[in-house]
């Protein structure tokens, strides 16, 4: 069954669904294009896109008919009458302000829905990863992990934050990544306390921290993990901060599972840290959801009170950041299933000395 077609057993809020956003058109097309829209029926789904995509489109798209944009609000509306349909749902979550009043000044006999409905029916679908979506996860993971292998080598004392993230970045794209997942963070010494700072000039010292979190995108889908190594030998206190995070991830892994909330996953690794004396050097979520976005539904967060679905994958990043002396992160991603969980992430997480 098309992704178009399990959208109408999840969603009934409208006759037809119109799909607007780059990553949703993808999700339910196969094809990536920086414009277009999808209209979606119960029986039928089209593809509307204009002559920069239209010969790709004919020849990579199956489950749409594909028809070439040239005037976007008389096209859709002579759909939707064909179709004998009076409402239409529009992405709440992305459609700006602007666009809606253009819909509302042209649909002036067409309903459009406007609330959450449809966004939280595509998210919702989107939670739960397919085999071909895992399968693209798993490869941008493996480029990523592959990537960190291949760059230890060459952190060393001397070498810069910003030297060490553009190695890094360059060996994800030579191993096949498509795209970065998101801005490749590279911290060292006392920058590593800043959960999400940006790399800078600043040069690696011994005995240092080197904080990196970073991913890869294949065939769309993201990859994200964070490793958190030294160069030189750790302090007795950065040895014992690294294994309470370490503890703390590892809990975290084992509890995971199809139905827990996202409050009560992030639970069992706060309270590790907590009980250890750092629960104020932890003020991030536990884990997100990671597909066509890096971050997407569920979060395994204190405020997220819903389970978690089977077949999600999140992530597992407990830290501990100690203001003006370093931080630790440990990161992996995992699918949930039924009796427990499967880790995507096969990279070591031993504390290494360089």
């Amino acid at each position: 069954m098309s992704r178009a077609a399990k959208l109408f057993e999840v969603f009934n809020g409208a006759d037809c669904a119109l799909i607007t956003s780059d990553i949703n058109r993808r999700y339910f097309t196969g094809m990536k294009s920086s414009a277009g829209a999808v209209l979606v029926f119960p029986d039928k789904t089209y593809l509307l896109v204009d002559f920069r995509y239209i010969e790709k489109a004919r020849a990579v798209v199956k489950d749409a008919e594909v028809i070439e944009l040239k005037k976007l609000f008389p096209q859709l509306i002579e759909l939707i009458m064909r179709h004998g349909a009076k409402t239409v749902a529009i992405e709440s979550e992305t459609m700006t302000v602007r666009e809606l009043h253009a819909y509302r000044h042209f649909f002036t006999d067409i309903e459009i829905i406007d609330d959450d409905s449809l966004s939280n029916a595509i998210s919702s679908l989107r939670a739960v990863k397919d085999e071909e979506e895992l399968a693209c996860i798993i490869k941008a993971q493996r480029i990523a992990e592959e990537a960190l292998e291949e760059l230890l080598p060459f952190i060393k004392v001397g070498r810069t934050e910003r030297e060490i993230a553009l190695e890094l970045n360059r060996l994800m794209f030579q191993n096949g990544a498509e795209d970065l997942s998101f801005e490749t963070i590279v911290l060292s010494g006392a920058n590593t306390s800043m959960p999400h700072g940006v790399p800078s000039d600043k040069a690696v010292q011994e005995g240092e921290f080197v904080l990196m979190d970073f991913g890869a995108v294949y065939n769309g889908y993201h990859s994200d993990m964070t490793r958190t190594v030294c160069v030189g030998e750790p302090t007795e206190e950065m040895r014992s901060v690294y294994n309470i995070v370490l503890k703390a991830q590892l809990a975290g892994i084992e509890a995971a599972r199809a139905g827990i909330t996202g409050s009560e996953l992030d639970k069992v690794s706060r309270d590790i840290i907590e009980a250890a004396g750092y629960g104020d050097c932890f003020g991030h979520s536990l884990g997100h959801g990671v597909g066509m976005e890096i971050h997407e539904k569920p979060n395994a967060s204190p405020n997220y009170k819903l389970p978690l679905n089977e077949g999600a994958v999140v992530t597992v990043e407990p830290g501990i950041y100690i203001a003006g002396k370093f931080g630790v992160r440990i990161e992996d991603f995992v699918i949930l299933t039924e009796n427990g969980c499967n880790n995507l992430t096969k990279c070591s997480k031993n504390l290494i000395s360089l």
